[in-house]
């Protein structure tokens, strides 16, 4: 009884030496991050190649989608949507946790799936209705197009008001010529948020324009599981220091 006693006693100490924990699954499950909409130009502009020097067969849309799909995997605790527009706008991918699906829907996405033309106006109002299913605090907007507004029934004059209203920020991307699309319009959108407009004239530039939204809109989870954890030490030290007074006092009872 007693060589057993020690061994359990012992383990115990071991046990609680090798610092336990679990992940406390009740506060992960409400993210920290962002709530952020990628509103991808699927018009049919974006078929046209030699946007990337090192393959100039792909297209500008295949580019835009491999880069989108490397700027998702970054974003560990963000609640992301998709939203694709041409002639009209049309949500491609509800917000979601679930990168790998993302990556997978954005994938589906091919030129003229939503129409020939540019509907700025409604992509950014139907960011906008997709965001409005979301709970974080911070929300943003990355637009990315390569041609002029041209289509649909809402001005980006008129999304970009109902956005200020709510707080939420608009990250544009010209790709290509600055010639080929409007610029000017871009980066009022941007400013108007409070964000900030960019120009990609290739695929390098591209990829560096989403390194650096990464840092201007970070995304949290790296501290986050390390505040959820809930450490063990306590219980098996308890449990120990409690079957060594009793192993003390039945030594004690043995020596009368």
């Amino acid at each position: 009884m007693e060589t057993w006693l020690k061994i359990v006693i012992y383990t115990l100490i071991v046990f609680a030496l090798a610092k336990p924990f679990v992940y406390d699954a009740s506060t992960n499950q409400f993210k920290k991050g962002r709530d952020l909409i990628l509103a991808i130009d699927a018009s049919g502009s974006m078929a046209q190649s030699g946007f990337d020097k090192k393959n100039r067969f792909k297209s500008k849309h295949e580019v835009l989608l491999e880069l989108s799909k490397a700027f998702t995997k970054k974003r560990f605790d963000d609640n992301i949507g998709v939203v694709v527009f041409g002639t009209f706008a049309y949500t491609a991918s509800p917000l979601t946790y679930d990168l790998e699906s993302l990556g997978y829907l954005l994938e589906m996405t091919t030129v003229g799936i939503a129409g020939e033309s540019t509907a700025i106006g409604d992509a950014l109002m139907q960011s906008i209705r997709t965001l409005s299913f979301g709970k974080a605090k911070n929300r943003a907007i990355v637009l990315i197009t390569d041609g002029h507004h041209n289509a649909g029934q809402i001005s980006p004059k008129s999304a970009v008001a109902k956005a200020k209203t709510l707080g939420i920020k608009i990250y544009t991307i010209g790709i290509g010529k600055k010639s080929n699309y409007d610029a000017g319009l871009l980066e009022t959108i941007a400013n108007e948020s409070g964000a900030k407009s960019y120009s990609a004239h290739s695929a390098k530039s591209l990829s560096k324009i989403y390194e650096e939204i990464n840092t201007l809109e970070p995304s949290p989870i790296r501290g986050e599981n390390y505040l959820n954890q809930k450490t063990l030490i306590v219980f098996p030290l308890i449990i120990s220091f409690i079957l060594l007074f009793f192993w003390t006092l039945y030594q004690r009872k043995s020596m009368l």
